[in-house]
């Protein structure tokens, strides 16, 4: 779904899904609005990733939707928050 969109509707729904996981996800993360809208395009790609590979969609036919990208947002900021907290100790 989302390779259909141009890069400014790329930026928008990142910015809203990584900002939507941020709000699911309790505590501090790092960075501000790029990083918040790197999150949610990278959660997109992670999830159109994951949904091809479980045969959810088709190669080249479709791509992870809107609330995908939110999970799979989340799911980018979980990993984080796992190695983080492991150089810490």
């Amino acid at each position: 779904m989302m390779e259909d969109y141009g890069i400014l509707a790329w930026i928008v729904i990142g910015g809203i899904a990584g900002g939507i996981a941020k709000l699911l996800m309790p505590g501090k993360d790092p960075g501000g609005c790029i990083v918040t809208i790197l999150l949610g395009v990278a959660g997109a790609l992670v999830a159109g990733w994951l949904g091809r590979l479980v045969g959810w969609y088709d190669a080249g036919d479709q791509g992870a939707g809107f609330i995908a990208a939110i999970v799979g947002a989340f799911l980018i900021l979980l990993i984080y928050r796992v190695v983080a907290g492991r150089r810490r100790v």
